[in-house]
């Protein structure tokens, strides 16, 4: 099966970023859209997702417990949020997939490119690293006013 999206920077991407798992070409079924028949009829999403990490561990050991592991966790994300409640906007599924992936404590990064394939020229990517990605904990100490908070 051919790539939905095309990689021309992967190169450039390891030697900023480092080691990273692929999971490009994933298809689901799902019913997202702004107009009611793509909610009532869906359609096809592609996928593709890269998440960052350190992969050393994992090369050295060959263990899977060095590592996350992309067939249960991060295409289970993928799969659960494409086939799961509708949302309006590729650009909220994309966020969707990538604030949850971005949850494994492993993973520094993530890349995640939605696109529909019947409209050839339509998709979103969008990257987010953890230090831009606030847990439920941080977000409150930040968003919570200052004479509520424990001393």
């Amino acid at each position: 099966m051919p790539l939905f999206f095309a990689h021309p920077k992967m190169e450039s991407d390891a030697l900023t970023w480092g080691d990273k798992l692929m999971l490009w070409g994933l298809s689901f079924h799902g019913f997202h859209g702004a107009k009611p028949e793509e909610r009532t009829l869906g359609q096809k999403f592609f996928i593709d997702i890269d998440a960052w990490m350190d992969l050393k561990a994992a090369g050295k050991s060959d263990h899977l417990s060095d590592t996350v592991c992309y067939t249960e966790e991060i295409y289970d994300i993928a799969k659960e949020v494409l086939e799961g409640s509708p949302h309006n906007l590729l650009e909220s599924l994309a966020q969707k997939i990538a604030i949850t992936i971005t949850n494994h404590k492993e993973i520094s990064a993530v890349r995640v490119k939605v696109g529909k394939p019947h409209v050839y020229c339509l998709g979103v990517e969008i990257l987010r690293r953890r230090s831009f990605i606030f847990t439920a904990a941080e977000f409150l100490y930040f968003h919570v006013p200052l004479e509520t908070k424990a001393t």
